[in-house]
């Protein structure tokens, strides 16, 4: 019976983890449409687009707190309509503060909704004994990848933002109301006198300075990502003088990279642990970014987005795993806390590159995410020491095994 609850409960959380993929990407692909539709000008862009990160980053703080009164999972339940509506909102206004609150909201309801996705994931893998963290980033990645193309249909025939999201929020919106009935955390917790949540803690505290290098790891990675996701199309037509339409290539071959890496990740982790496959993905990320760096052609350079993706979309799930079994009482703290960095690398990630490339060189500025991924390695001891890697021989015993 217990094992029937898990499988259910990382079915229903893979669901979350795929809507969510969906939203984000329908979101960020329309931003050109959504700047059209309210005539936000090209110096205020920018500060609309650095809003959402900041207050996600708020989000993700707030949920902190609640956490510590209600589980993760009621946090879930709420937060995911709310950023599926608040989608909606963006393409249902008319006016320039209309979208400025429906942003407001998306940022503040997508940090509520990614850390406590993560705290869920975290906590079901440690029921589960072995890794499976990657697959439900694999999940958010096919979601992405359907955001992606529901975006792109809607551009291609002209939708206006309201029809293109209008079909995604009706279907999108019950089904994970719907699956949320079966979200199961895998901690054990415990009810106190007040009747309020609590996790059953080792006495573990979540001390900043032990968590600073998953931290840096995290913006590292994000770093890197938001450079593929806003760099390549630029990067292949105006610096390897690919065509407009080849340009739009890297991106999509970097989300099924991402999508592939991810769903045979958790079996690396598993057969040779959480510290080799953060180091190969780390050394593959890096390189990739040196073959962008050098390349002599477009297709040159979508080799090198290949090896980007295979190589980053393994270091975020695994930090967040990470962070769970080095506060493995105080786990929801730790992850929500991590998950401020997301945000922060995404924030400092483009701008970075796009000031670099524009004082120096753009094949010049490719080498900064590349330095900065290649420090992974420095942080690598903190996925785990050897032992605690899961399967392949080298996992500690369990009683549950599932799905």
């Amino acid at each position: 019976m217990k094992d029937a609850r898990l499988r259910h409960g990382r079915a229903s959380l893979a669901l979350s983890f795929f809507v969510q993929g969906v939203t984000f990407a329908l979101l960020v692909t329309r931003i050109p449409a959504i700047q059209d539709r309210y005539g936000i000008s090209d110096g205020l862009l920018p500060v609309f687009l650095a809003a959402v990160p900041i207050l996600a980053g708020v989000g993700s703080v707030v949920t902190e707190k609640v956490v510590a009164r209600v589980r993760p999972r009621v946090v879930l339940r709420w937060a995911q309509p709310v950023v599926l509506l608040a989608l909606l909102s963006v393409g249902a206004g008319s006016e320039l503060w209309q979208v400025a609150v429906a942003l407001g909201v998306f940022g503040l309801s997508v940090g509520a909704l990614d850390a406590s996705m993560n705290m869920m994931g975290v906590s079901l893998q440690r029921a589960y004994g072995r890794s499976i963290m990657l697959g439900f980033h694999a999940a958010y990645s096919l979601g992405g990848i359907a955001g992606a193309s529901l975006a792109w249909a809607g551009a291609h025939w002209d939708l206006t933002l309201l029809v293109s999201y209008l079909p995604a929020v009706v279907v999108l919106l019950p089904a994970a109301l719907i699956a949320s009935r079966w979200y199961v955390e895998g901690v054990e917790t415990k009810t106190d006198a007040d009747g309020q949540r609590e996790e059953v803690s080792s006495g573990v505290s979540v001390s900043f300075k032990l968590l600073m290098p998953l931290c840096l790891v995290m913006s590292f990675a994000y770093i890197g990502d938001s450079t593929v996701s806003n760099w390549s199309a630029k990067y292949l037509q105006d610096v390897l003088g690919s065509s407009e339409q080849l340009s739009t290539v890297p991106y999509n071959v970097y989300m099924v990279t991402t999508l592939l890496g991810r769903a045979v990740g958790d079996f690396g982790v598993r057969r040779f642990g959480a510290v080799t496959v953060v180091r190969f993905g780390s050394v593959l990320a890096a390189a990739g970014f040196g073959v962008v760096a050098v390349a002599s052609g477009a297709w040159i350079g979508m080799l090198g987005f290949t090896m980007l993706g295979l190589g980053l979309c393994v270091i975020v799930p695994q930090t967040f795993a990470a962070a769970g079994r080095m506060f493995p009482g105080a786990s929801d703290t730790a992850i929500a806390r991590l998950n401020v960095f997301n945000y922060v690398g995404f924030l400092v990630g483009s701008p970075l590159v796009g000031a670099l490339g524009d004082a120096w060189s753009y094949r010049g500025a490719m080498l900064v995410p590349m330095v900065l991924v290649l420090a992974t390695l420095v942080y690598a001891k903190s996925f785990g020491p050897e032992p605690a890697r899961y399967g392949g021989g080298h996992e500690r015993p369990r009683t549950v095994d599932v799905g």
